[in-house]
Parts: structure tokens; sequence; C-alpha cells
């Protein structure tokens, strides 16, 4: 661990109280490097915390850390210092005493930044230099869930789902294999892997958590090429998915004991962040499924015949006990949520076409009637674009993207965000702090989705383990003009870059020595292309961009699908009944999307203000003034 940069106060601030708090105007982890000059026995007290409110240090969320440097001066003249034995999360230091400069020192482990995104979206630029920091502040020698309050801990879970990213953004092989070495050295010897690691707290063994001693090694072969981290890890794999299967039974159902379950979804009660939507059965026998599976391919890649036989007829099994307990025949989920379908769809759990196609169009309909917002907690946030995306809903994906409204992505960014928050509403819309006793401002999981930004925004990603091979696919859309992803591979620089200029696309792409690269384009464009530099210049259309005016007949799913309209809707009807404005989201997400708007408002007593109030708000946004 080392500092890595060092940043100056952008301000300096004088609470209500009158104490002295500079902004670093950056959330960060590290210490501070204070100049003094005084008396000897003077004490200098520096506090650190995340976030202000009502102008004073919150350090509420800290709980019992205390976050606070104490330093006696020497005397004698001007003195430099900076604590050694320790690190804080912090954006703002109060400073008590005669301190003449300050400045922060950024600190985490020794990594080399290898991956690079940019795109025209200020917004969702932020988004990402935000999941660099969240990685940043939270691999210190093991990867913490959070690096201010008095927890620090290496939870499984967390890194599970944030694996891709992290390993994209920096050369994080080394750190991550010293780390699931430490998984290893952990594990119980009927299999248990503790939700911790290290193993410094009891925490219960729990799907998703525990399965990182699965997918954790499968992503970094995946992403770096390397066959001996599947080598190293496979006794420990192999140990888990037979714990997992001692704990199913013979139904092969992860039914019993405790889950986090997609932990931290929104709907969740603010003190029960296991309580979501999507039961926890299915995470855990997704999960399931999901590690027998890559076990099953570990040991095809290995050599070992029989183990890849036994752990892929095991995966075949749980699918199937997975379908027959949790799935209709037409593809509905016993837990009708995002995760869930997220969960089926990514993880191969749907077999046939038409299964698949219906889940997915639920999957739809599910964010249209929520209106674009988020609904999912650890587990489901990395699945959820990619489900919508492959399964030909590219533009959900990018609409669920680019939503401001809490919960989503930009919500953070929107409200002054510079690292990922632990939960969706770490700070609530009225600008006060989420009261829950468990909120972080620096929490890297939900920024997971920057996996998807690299692969499927900006289109660049693995064909082949360790990027031997590469996949340009460049997918535009959510009004997005341009966007870029560079790589520094095991074989050099790697990019895909793409722009927008009218009806056409360009895409510039650079394959780096001794690979080459399959290339699929949104016009149909498909060729490999060896080592090089490489241009494509396209038709592209827009499909959005022609749509009819809405009226009181279009259905709510023609107004969940315009930018705005969703809003003017509700907007309309809470001005006329302020006392339904808590319900007003549930009852139109839980309608069904075909009915016309027409039908849905005369349901409501005395509609006629509201028609019209809610026609002209169409009219309105028909001619831009939305």
């Amino acid at each position: 661990m080392r500092v890595t940069e060092t940043l100056e106060p952008v301000a300096t601030l004088t609470s209500p109280s009158g104490k002295t708090i500079l902004d670093f105007g950056q959330n960060l982890v590290g210490r501070l490097r204070i100049t003094v000059s005084g008396q000897a026995g003077e004490e200098v007290v520096l506090r650190h915390a995340e976030i202000l409110q009502d102008g004073e240090l919150c350090t509420g969320p800290l709980r019992t850390a205390k976050a606070t440097d104490t330093y006696v001066l020497r005397g004698g003249g001007a003195e430099a210092w900076e604590p050694r034995f320790t690190f804080h999360g912090f954006r703002y230091a109060e400073v008590t005493g005669p301190v003449s400069g300050a400045v922060a020192l950024v600190c985490h482990s020794d990594m080399e930044r290898t991956g690079w995104f940019s795109c025209s979206d200020p917004l969702v630029e932020r988004l990402h230099e935000n999941a660099v920091w969240g990685m940043r502040g939270n691999f210190l020698d093991v990867p913490t869930d959070c690096p201010q309050r008095d927890e620090r801990l290496g939870w499984t879970g967390d890194l599970q789902v944030f694996a891709p990213t992290a390993s994209f953004l920096y050369d994080s092989s080394g750190f991550l294999n010293s780390w699931l070495a430490d998984l290893a050295a952990e594990q119980e010897p009927d299999g248990a892997v503790p939700s911790v690691i290290p193993s410094v707290v009891h925490a219960p063994v729990a799907a998703a958590w525990g399965d990182a001693a699965v997918i954790v090694p499968w992503t970094l072969y995946q992403r770096y090429g390397d066959l001996g981290v599947l080598e190293a890890q496979f006794s420990s794999m192999c140990a888990w998915v037979d714990h997992v299967e001692s704990l199913a039974g013979e139904d092969l159902l992860w039914n019993s004991g405790f889950q986090y379950g997609d932990w931290l979804d929104p709907t969740a009660p603010p003190g029960r962040p296991e309580a979501a939507k999507t039961y926890p059965e299915i995470v855990a026998t997704a999960y399931f499924a999901r590690s027998a599976d890559l076990v099953a391919r570990t040991a095809l890649l290995l050599g070992r015949t029989g183990e890849a036989e036994r752990y892929e007829a095991l995966a075949t099994r749980i699918r199937r006990a997975f379908r027959d307990e949790y799935i209709t025949p037409s593809g509905r989920l016993l837990s009708d949520s995002q995760t869930a379908y997220g969960l089926a769809l990514r993880f191969g759990l749907l077999p046939g076409g038409e299964q698949r196609r219906h889940a997915a169009g639920r999957l739809a309909d599910l964010l249209r009637g929520s209106g674009y917002r988020i609904a999912t907690g650890f587990v489901g946030t990395p699945l959820v674009c990619d489900a919508l995306a492959e399964s030909g809903f590219l533009d959900s994906a990018y609409r669920l993207l680019l939503q401001k409204e809490c919960p989503s992505w930009l919500y953070p960014v929107v409200q002054g965000a510079t690292t990922i928050w632990e939960r969706w509403d770490s700070l609530l819309p009225d600008g006060r702090v989420n009261p829950s006793g468990m909120t972080s401002f620096n929490h890297y999981a939900f920024g997971a989705v920057a996996d998807w930004l690299h692969r499927t925004v900006a289109g660049l990603a693995p064909a082949e383990p360790g990027y031997r091979r590469l996949r340009i696919t460049p997918r535009p859309g959510g009004g997005l003009t341009h966007a870029s992803a560079r790589l520094r591979t095991p074989y050099g620089l790697a990019a895909c870059s793409w722009t927008l200029n009218g009806e056409r696309l360009t895409v510039e792409a650079t394959v780096p020595p001794n690979t080459s690269a399959e290339v699929n384009l949104p016009d149909g464009t498909e060729q490999t292309v060896g080592s090089g530099t490489h241009r494509w210049n396209v038709p592209f259309s827009d499909l959005t961009a022609d749509l009819p005016p809405l009226t009181l007949d279009s259905t709510l799913g023609e107004v969940a699908d315009r930018p705005g309209a969703l809003k003017l809707l509700t907007d309309a009807i809470v001005a006329r009944m302020p006392e339904i404005a808590e319900f007003i989201g549930t009852g139109l997400g839980s309608a069904p999307q075909g009915t016309r708007i027409r039908d849905a408002l005369k349901l409501i007593p005395g509609a006629e203000p509201i028609l019209h109030d809610v026609e002209t708000a169409f009219a309105e946004l028909g001619r831009g003034g939305g």
C-alpha cells in the first residue's frame, strides 16, 4: 500500500459552530499531511467524514469509529506530520489547532491502472469515475466493503460482483490471487466459505458471497488468461460446490438457512437489507447452478475429465430443479422481480427460446412499470443491463442506466457523489443522510455496472481468456454520441471507440500484436480482423427518433418508454390528488402496460380535470417543452 496521489483542498469552510472544515472535493481514502507551527505541547486534532449535514461534519455513518488523529507539537518552528499507521475515508476534514497547511494523501494497494472509459454524457463519465475511486478506496491490502466506519471488512459478495470491473480498471491479478489464497486458507473443512475474508468476524455462510470461491477465480482466468489461478483454486472451488450440494439436499434447491439474498434491494426495509423482493432461495439456487457449471468448465480446462462430467451433470440437475420449482412453462418466475429475471437470463436457467423471450419481455415490462428505476440489490445490479441488452431490449438498458431519479445509478451523481454509495439512497432526496445505521458513501458494489459500460456501451470485451482474441461489439444508444474504452491487455493496448454523426456510425478499434478480434456492428457487419488499427463507417438508425406523439389513447408502456412522460403523468395526478402521492408509482407500475391512459385515469373518481391536465402536458412534451 502506498500514497498514489496528493490532493489540495478545494475550499476552506467555516461551520455554523465555528469549526474550520477542509473540503477536498473528492471522497477519498488515505490521511492528511499537515504543516503546523506553535508552542510545544499544543495539540492539533483532525476529524474526518465523508459528508456534511447542516454545515457540520457528519460522523453518524462512522458508527463507533472515531476517525480522529491528534498531534502534539514539539515546538521550535515549522513542523510537518502525517499519521503512519492508519487511514480514513473522507472528503471533509475538521481541523483544530495551529495548522498552516494540509493536503490529503490518497492511499491504496500499489496496482497499475489498465482500463479507461469515456463517453458523451458527463454524468455517465462521473459514474464511471466514481467506480474507479470506489475501487481505489477499498483495495487496501484486502478488498474491503467500506473504508471509513467501524467495519472495513473483506466481504466476499461485494468483490464477487465487482471483480470483472476491477480486472479492467487496474491490474488486480496479483492482489486478488493473494486474497483467493486467503479465502482457501480460511475455508472450513466441510467447504463452507466465510462471508468475510480474512475471517475476523462471524458472518453467516451464504450464496453469492460464498460463490466468490468459484466466480472470482473464473473471472481472473477470463480477464488475464492465467490457467494457474484455476489450478491453485480448484480444490477450493469444488469444496464450495460440494458444501452447497450437502445443504441443498436431494431436491437440489438451496431453500434453508439465512441468506443475504439480493442485499440492499431498494424495496427492502431500512433495517432489513436482506429482505429483498427476490426470494432468497431463488438467488441461492441460481448461484448453485452457476458455480457448478463453472467448476465443470474449470475441470475440463484442467484436463480433469471425471470431475468435469460430474459437475456438469450436477449443474444440469440443478437447472432442471430450478426450472421445475421457480419457472412457469411460459417463462414467468416465482419472484416477479428484476433480479430474478436477470439471474435466470444470465445464468442460463431458461432452456427454451420462447421461455427466454417471455422472461426478457417481462423484465422489460417491470422496468417500464417502475419508470425505469433500478430495483436490484448487490446480486441483480451486475446482471440486469446485460439481460436486457442480450434479449433485444437495449433501449430499456440505456433508459435504466440514464435514469436520474432515485433509485438509480445517476441519482447519486446528480446529488454530488464522487464515489459509489452503499445504498441507492445513502443521501435521501431531501438532502438528509439515510438514518438506517448502515450508510456508507464509498462502497463499490453498485459500481459493477462499469463492466457493462466497457463491454457493451464502448464495445470492448474478451472473446478468449486474457484478450488473446477480442470482441468488438459497440452498441450505441441512449442519445450518446460517442464512447470509448481502452485496456492494457497482456498483449498490449486494445481500444474501441465510436462516434455517431447523423445516421452514420464510425467505429475505430486497436487490436494488439499477436491477437485478433471478432467484430459485430449494429448494422450487421461481422468480420474477424488481425492486429493493427481498423476503422468502419456504417449506417445507423435510431429507432426511437420518430415516435408518434403521446395522447390519452397511448398505453402506459408507451408513456413509460418516452423520457419524461411518466413523470408528467404522475405529477398531473398528484397535483389534483396529493393524498395519493405515496402510492401513485406503485399503482401505475402494477397496471398492465397495454392499458390506455384514458382507461387508467377513468378509474380515478373525478378524473376529467386530470385527463385535461395530462393531455395538455403530453401536447407540451410533443412540442419540445417537456
